[in-house]
Order: C-alpha cells, then structure tokens, then sequence
C-alpha cells in the first residue's frame, strides 16, 4: 500500500506541484508541511481559490487509508474518492456544505485506489481567516466505520426469517390467486437486491469523536503556524469588522472574573459577542477568535427550545433581565 511523508510532497513539487503547497506555505510558513506531516489521521486540504478546488495537501494517513500517495491527488479534486455506489444524495449534502462554506458530517461509501469500495466517515471543516472572514480552505478529515457485525448478523438472522415467511406467503398467495403472481415475484425480486446491497454503516460516538479530535489537532497546528505569518485561522466565519475593540483595563477587569459569560453589543446588528470569558471558552470549545463577532445562537442546537428563546428574545426587547434554563451546544457537537 501506498504511503506519504515529506519526501513524496517534495516529489509532488517537482513534478509540477509546487504551487499547491504554496497555498500552505504562502499563507502559513515553509514548516507548516513537514507538521502536518507528523500529525495523525487520514485528513486532506483543499483550496477553493485554486480552479477546481483542488487537493493541496494529503496526509499519510491518507495514503494508508486510500491507497493514493499525496503525488496522486495533489492538484485534483476530492470527488476522485467517490465511485459507482457513492449515494447521490449524501453527495449532494457534501456540495452544498461547501457551496455554504459551513461544516458538515457524513458517512459515505468511498473507493480506495485498488476500486475497492469502504465505508468514511467525512468531517468537513470550513477554514476563516480569524479577522476578515476570508475562506482560506477546507479541511477533510476521513475516518473509517467499523462494520457493526453482531448488530448487523443479528438483524439480518431475524431479516432473513422474516423474508422466507414473507415468500411462502407469497407463493400460497399466488397458488390460489393466479393474479398475483407477477406482483409476488416483484417483491420477492426487490427483497434479493436488498441483500445483495450492504446496508449504510452507521458511525460510532468514539469515530466521531475520532474525527473531531483529528480536525482540532489540525486547526491547532495550522494556528500555531498562522501566526507566525500574522494570520489566525478559524473553523467559523464571524464578521468582526466595525466590532469596536474594548479597553485593556476592561478587558484587565473581565479578566478577573472565573465564570462562562459573554458580552455582547446592542447597538451593532444581530447583536454580535464582543467579549467571551476564558471560561466560556473552556467550556464551549470555542476560541475568542471563532466566537467574537458571532450571534449567541451559534451555541443553539436541534434540541434547544424555541420558547425559551423567545422568552429570551422578549426580555431583550423589553430591556429585562431574565434567569432561564437553555440546552447550548459545544462547538464538536455542533459538527
């Protein structure tokens, strides 16, 4: 099987690819490749300023996953992963994920190089430039599902019973109703193909927060080397632009104060946060960079309450405070 590092990035650039890794290195630093290098996980980098949105950095783990060496997709685009079998519909989901430039997961049936086809699951990562809102690139990480084999043994002994009941049915049926019988063979036709097709996999707690663990540690990386280079790179778009910036004494006294709280600005449209307490970003996973200059619903999930927060919204409106119980969301849950 096919493996990468250093030196097959550094053949991709002889034969041509150099201007891929310049769209790391041009916005990072010249070391940002030999780090990515070292870090584990199957995950890959794309550049949607380049034409076609191309692959411009391929990790080892990769490689060992797909078979493809980084010489093999750099400067090609990630449907070359995607085969006869790849389901439309989570396609679909992929490309408007980009098309919106906002996160996105999803299990999806991939090919390896060898035509051989595995089961992913796809955590797709938007990356912002922290000050301006700039989509730099996106970020793949692809982790396997494991097949659930006592569920899947378990639910297909029951399956296969319950189909035989079902085609003796279908056969006294069609013994005392002639009629029938091309509508028994149809269904008994559908019930093959099912069997024949494996069933979606179904990723587990542990790959998702696989893939998050692998997505965090890359945005880490990718940060420390932003700075170098005076960017800061951030997994959500918040326009901070026209954000007024507060005082070092206030942020001094702010600072002080051990609990999760944000401020947030009422005279600026959609009310964005200005301040976010260290606290607050333990607590939600997000840094100061990713949170300031959003709306506090980026912490609303599909389990929050819509009356709690109209509730919330009425007290605003009205200039009171208000005390409520809210079910928020960290930001790996929100993936």
């Amino acid at each position: 099987m096919a493996t990468s590092g250093a030196g097959d990035h550094g053949q991709g650039q002889g034969q041509g690819h150099g201007r891929f890794a310049s769209s790391l290195t041009a916005r990072y630093s010249d070391w940002v490749l030999e780090t990515l290098d070292e870090l584990p996980g199957s995950f890959l980098l794309t550049d949607p300023a380049l034409p076609g949105h191309p692959i411009v950095y391929a990790s080892r783990g990769l490689a060992a996953l797909t078979g493809y060496a980084p010489r093999d997709v750099l400067g090609r685009n990630a449907r070359l992963f995607q085969g006869a079998a790849t389901d439309r519909a989570t396609v679909a989901g992929v490309r408007e994920a980009v098309r919106a430039h906002r996160p996105h997961q999803a299990a999806i049936l991939n090919y390896r190089r060898d035509g051989a086809p595995h089961w992913v699951l796809l955590h797709l990562a938007p990356l912002f430039h922290a000050r301006d809102g700039t989509l730099l690139h996106f970020l793949a990480v692809q982790v396997p599902i494991a097949p659930a084999a006592v569920a899947r043994g378990a639910t297909c002994h029951t399956t296969g019973h319950l189909l035989a009941a079902c085609r003796d049915e279908a056969s006294r049926v069609a013994e005392d109703f002639p009629c029938a019988t091309h509508a028994g063979k149809v269904f008994v036709d559908m019930d093959k193909r099912g069997l024949e097709t494996e069933e979606p996999r179904v990723p587990s707690d542990s790959e998702k927060d696989m893939a998050i663990s692998t997505a965090n540690s890359i945005v880490s990386a990718l940060n420390s080397y932003s700075k170098l280079t005076g960017l800061v790179v951030s997994r959500k778009r918040c326009d901070s632009i026209g954000i007024p910036a507060l005082s070092s004494s206030l942020k001094l006294s702010l600072g002080r104060i051990k609990q999760s709280f944000v401020l947030t600005d009422s005279r600026l449209p959609n009310m964005p946060i200005i301040y976010a307490s260290d606290a607050f970003t333990s607590l939600t996973g997000y840094s100061r960079e990713e949170i300031l200059g959003c709306n506090c619903k980026v912490l609303n999930g599909p389990g929050t309450s819509l009356e709690v927060l109209e509730e919330i919204n009425q007290h605003i409106c009205s200039e009171q405070a208000c005390t409520v119980d809210l079910l928020s969301y960290r930001w790996k849950f929100i993936l």
